[in-house]
């Protein structure tokens, strides 16, 4: 639903902010999201600090396990293979994704973990919820970030 990937795309637009890769995930279980989280591998230094990573985490703590059946997630940009492969041992049950990444994706783009058959669980996946808006914040995060480092090069010659 349009309405929980704009609830993503707010946790994105805060890890911009912060001058984090823009991504935001939430989770949702029985029309109640659960849990929120973006990107924080530079504020944490920890390259497991993803939004998918920490909604994951506040999910399972507010349920009280691991098993996240029952659960979707909707995100802005398309997991990696560690978050695909935590969406897939925590037994999310939809992936909701914004946009794709075609250098890293692993939900379908470079490779498709939640949905290989030779795993123990398999993630109905729908992409292209409000890509253009995922997208758009991508592109502008990154063509900020090129302009600044550009206008920090020239400073110092």
């Amino acid at each position: 639903m349009k309405k929980y990937m704009v609830e993503a795309l707010k946790e994105a637009e805060i890890a911009a902010a912060m001058g984090e890769i823009p991504v935001g995930a939430v989770i949702v279980r029985d029309g109640e999201i659960i849990a929120r989280g973006h990107n924080l591998t530079e504020s944490m230094k920890d390259p497991t600090a993803h939004a998918e990573m920490l909604a994951i985490r506040q999910a399972a703590q507010r349920l009280g396990g691991w098993r996240l059946t029952g659960c979707s997630m909707y995100v802005t940009t398309e997991p990696c293979s560690m978050c695909a492969g935590a969406i897939v041992w925590s037994r999310i049950e939809k992936l909701v994704i914004g946009t794709m990444d075609p250098k890293a994706g692993a939900c379908g783009s470079v490779f498709n973990i939640p949905q290989d058959e030779r795993l123990n669980h398999f993630v109905e996946i729908e992409t292209g919820l409000m890509g253009e808006e995922c997208a758009e914040l991508m592109k502008t995060f990154f063509r900020k970030l090129r302009s600044n480092k550009t206008k920090s090069e020239e400073e110092q010659e």
